[in-house]
């Protein structure tokens, strides 16, 4: 069996899947596979894609309709003959050793996900990106891709029974924050976590300056929604770590991107949306949408405002707990 599968889901990479494929190709570890899936890319990808696989014997490549980074993700699970598998973007890149020291952390510790740090590149600056958990203790992992670590798959080596046996799989149509659903579905069964202290992927902020996590429109705030809908239904039967989660973080966000979302429909005037801010429906919203909405209205900055909303809360609750006494 090939040790590990590298998945790579290629749309519209034309101008820079030449530097993640080689950077792949030059790892010092040898017994792996590297799975490029054209996802209907209208641009020269897919023949780029087939150029490296005439080269090399461990590319496969597959070409299918256009679906969305989701599904090309869980056709690359579905395809994957390794031992273990990790996520790879075309618009970035790998340091040489990361399979090797990956791979041979995950055999001493009989890891079923090893998890690393990364860096993050800027037209000016690379920063170091500490993705150490608080405890390898799965719920607490959980937590923490929540609050403070990043719920990416391609810092994650992961052992392919998770998703074998685990009955574990993308979510079609979802195509951002698809990675976080699937950690948690891994992780809501025992996991075995091991942590590596070393970076070895680059996440590239240059060419990544337009994505959809930077473009808040009404369609990435459904799609948000849709995610915080299936995370609500995945973790129905863990109350206590739901109530943390939505509380530390996805609540807010859930706010957040409504709000953002109903704004920028306002502005360009797409009313046929029926996003109306009147008085009428400012008080239709629940209390934490009309603090967040106050102090949005001051000018603040999101991150600001999100922080005295959440304070708010916070003295809210506390008030209620004495008064309870």
């Amino acid at each position: 069996m090939i040790k590990i599968s590298v998945i790579v889901a290629v749309y519209k990479a034309e101008a820079y899947l030449y530097r993640c494929v080689d950077s792949l190709l030059a790892q010092t570890f040898t017994d792996f596979e590297i799975l490029l899936i054209d996802d209907g890319s209208p641009d020269r990808s897919g023949e780029i894609c087939d150029e490296y696989a005439r080269k090399d014997a461990r590319i496969r490549v597959f070409h299918k309709a256009n679906e969305g980074v989701g599904a090309t993700r869980q056709f690359g699970i579905d395809h994957a003959c390794g031992e273990y598998s990790i996520h790879a973007d075309p618009d970035d890149w790998v340091e040489p050793t990361m399979l090797e020291e990956l791979y041979r952390k995950a055999k001493e510790t009989d890891a079923d996900m090893v998890i690393c740090d990364y860096y993050v590149d800027f037209p000016h600056k690379t920063t170091y990106r500490k993705q150490e958990p608080t405890s390898l203790d799965s719920r607490q992992l959980m937590k923490d891709l929540f609050q403070r670590l990043h719920a990416a798959l391609w810092n994650k080596l992961i052992k392919s029974t998770c998703y074998q046996t685990r009955e574990v799989h993308f979510i079609k149509g979802i195509n951002y924050r698809e990675d976080l659903l699937v950690n948690m579905q891994i992780l809501i069964q025992e996991t075995k976590v091991a942590y590596l202290p070393r970076a070895f992927y680059h996440y590239d902020q240059i060419i990544n300056s337009g994505s959809i996590t930077r473009s808040i429109t009404y369609e990435y705030y459904k799609v948000s929604e849709d995610v915080y809908k299936h995370l609500k239904c995945l973790l129905r039967d863990y109350q206590e770590l739901e109530n943390e989660l939505n509380w530390q973080g996805l609540g807010m966000l859930y706010i957040l991107l409504e709000i953002k979302a109903r704004i920028r429909e306002l502005k360009s005037k797409k009313t046929e949306l029926g996003l109306n801010l009147d008085a009428k429906h400012l008080y239709s919203l629940r209390s934490d949408y009309r603090v967040l909405l106050v102090f949005l209205s001051l000018n603040v900055s999101h991150s600001l405002a999100l922080f005295l909303c959440t304070l708010v809360n916070r003295i809210k609750r506390l008030l209620i707990e004495l008064k309870l006494r």
